[in-house]
């Protein structure tokens, strides 16, 4: 819960990062704006490189190592890969000052909160954090996750004055809550994304520049496919492998999307009609009931101006094939047969996320919508060869975390990286635009 009484003198307080990728640089941007001063280090061979990109801003030092950083700083943050936050807090973590406050950015909390309780310092307060979302994105009003595992008031009070100048939305969880939630509202989006980027690159096509796939729900998946792949592997590989909560999760993904295309390709339309509805009711409610009749999150006007396609393939304009839109019924089905209500998470949600939610939300509760997309899965052959690489890249993916393989998952990564990384430059700005417009649309909303 959030402190009550304000945080004590803090003069001369000093906020150590040991990591410095994009949302370390980042933090230390933003800290460092606010006046804090910054001890900060990466990896040894980068420390040239990182004195000479901040040596403009007095607030920040660049340290060599993460002894140095310990020692000498009130408030260490870890923003490290969680793959390696084990290895990283073994180094680093028995040099902490004394008294000091400990916490970390990783995306997932298991593996973090069970390396700091091993290798710190009984002496050392524990207070982790978690902004949910990228380097990239404003983080005025995005979540931002504190967690006070083993601390005092007071240290948990200053966590809480430092980070303010975020000015993000704090939500206060347990590290057990907020693996399930991430896991419920991160895991399987992501695997979405991934799934859909394998398909496209198995059949070599770059999806805005055929006729297929035009109109705003078809922005979102491209767009967004783009930016996770435009991101470093263990961004998705940590939360997805290290948090066993997401397991059965993406497995379950994996898992409907095959029941669901094998029901399309045996022509079992009753059964699929029944399924799909099931989950509509299951995770959207009844039609008619409040959690209906609630204001939709995204708006068509809004996604449809935000498309890569040039004019030569007809531009923004050019006329939509109808869709089965596989990914999306995939999505609520596994919702369903989990239990899961993703509206309850919205507190904590990504803006990617409630992209995700709200195209989904789009297709199920548009009138008719969801009704044309069983009769294409049923009777239309043009999305049969991309549903069938995206079944095949969801179960690829399912069983590369379930065997927890950290190298397979950088190796499928990195090759569909590859096929897309010339787009990614439009993509990118693209989608950050996306992004930007649907935020602002929720906020005068």
């Amino acid at each position: 819960m959030a402190s009550t009484s304000e945080p004590p003198n803090m003069t001369g307080f000093t906020v150590g990062l040991i990591g410095m990728g994009d949302m370390g640089k980042m933090y230390a941007r933003r800290l460092s704006s606010a006046g804090w001063r910054i001890m900060a280090c990466d990896r040894e061979e980068k420390y040239d490189e990182l004195v000479q990109e901040f040596e403009g801003n007095k607030n920040i030092q660049i340290l060599r190592n993460g002894h140095l950083v310990s020692r000498a700083s009130d408030y260490i943050i870890y923003s490290v890969e969680a793959a390696v936050i084990d290895r990283v807090v073994a180094q680093y973590g028995p040099s902490t000052k004394l008294g000091a406050i400990v916490g970390g950015q990783t995306s997932c909390k298991d593996p973090e909160i069970k390396a700091f309780e091993k290798y710190l310092p009984a002496d050392v307060d524990i207070v982790s954090c978690h902004s949910l979302h990228g380097p990239n994105v404003d983080p005025k009003g995005q979540p931002l996750v504190l967690i006070k595992h083993r601390a005092s008031d007071e240290s948990f009070s200053k966590v809480e004055h430092v980070l303010s100048c975020l000015n993000s939305k704090v939500v206060y969880l347990s590290a057990d809550e907020h693996d399930r939630i991430t896991a419920d509202t991160q895991a399987v989006t992501h695997a979405a994304f991934l799934s859909m980027g394998k398909a496209w690159h198995a059949t070599k096509q770059f999806p805005w520049e055929g006729t297929r796939y035009v109109g705003g729900i078809e922005n979102v998946k491209i767009n967004l496919m783009l930016r996770i792949y435009a991101q470093k592997w263990h961004v998705y590989a940590g939360l997805a492998i290290l948090n066993p909560e997401a397991h059965k999760q993406i497995a379950q993904f994996a898992k409907s999307t095959t029941e669901l295309f094998q029901l399309m390709l045996e022509g079992h339309s009753d059964e699929l009609r029944a399924r799909v509805y099931a989950a509509k009711e299951k995770v959207f409610g009844a039609e008619g009931s409040p959690k209906w009749a609630s204001k939709p999150l995204l708006r068509d006007d809004v996604l449809d101006q935000f498309s890569l396609r040039q004019p030569e393939n007809g531009g923004p304009s050019a006329p939509s094939l109808p869709n089965n839109h596989l990914s999306l019924l995939a999505m609520v089905d596994c919702w369903s047969a989990l239990g899961i209500v993703p509206y309850d998470h919205m507190i904590c949600s990504t803006p990617l996320f409630r992209l995700w939610l709200g195209v989904t939300e789009h297709l199920f509760r548009t009138p008719g919508l969801l009704d044309e997309c069983l009769k294409v899965g049923i009777e239309d052959r043009t999305f049969r060869r991309d549903d069938l690489q995206f079944t095949i890249a969801a179960a690829g993916w399912a069983e590369c975390v379930g065997l927890r393989q950290f190298e397979t998952w950088r190796e499928r990564f990195a090759v569909t990286q590859a096929f897309f990384e010339p787009r990614f430059k439009g993509a990118v700005e693209v989608g950050n635009a996306m992004i930007k417009a649907v935020l602002a649309s929720d906020e005068k909303d």
